[in-house]
């Protein structure tokens, strides 16, 4: 079955970097693009970025564009998010997911935390 498990999150302070990692497997991982979307406390979902299988094609929110980058290792079945430059409404529990723009199937996240 699909696995999809983030790594990465932390606390930083604003202005600070992390790299979030997803490792996939139980599926096909260059098959899919792949995205990253996050959720605040007391908020919905919201689509941070995605990115093509091959990665050719990227796409980000405007809230994130600028600062984050998407990437993916199709040799490890790894999704990248680096992230710079962050903000205290960059808090969140950040998922990766299969598909383009896609929320499902999802990981279970990893708390980023940005705070001074």
């Amino acid at each position: 079955q699909v696995q999809l498990v983030e790594s990465g999150g932390g606390l930083a302070q604003p202005g600070g970097s992390l790299r979030l990692s997803c490792a996939a497997s139980g599926f096909t991982f260059t098959n899919y693009p792949m995205t990253w979307v996050r959720q605040a406390p007391g908020k919905g979902l919201e689509w941070v970025s995605s990115i093509y299988d091959d990665a050719t094609n990227t796409a980000a929110a405007e809230s994130v564009k600028g600062r984050f980058t998407i990437s993916r290792d199709n040799a490890k079945k790894t999704l990248y998010l680096q992230m710079n430059n962050l903000k205290p409404e960059d808090t969140a529990l950040y998922y990766c997911a299969r598909g383009w723009r896609s929320a499902w199937p999802r990981g279970q996240g990893t708390q980023v935390t940005v705070s001074s």
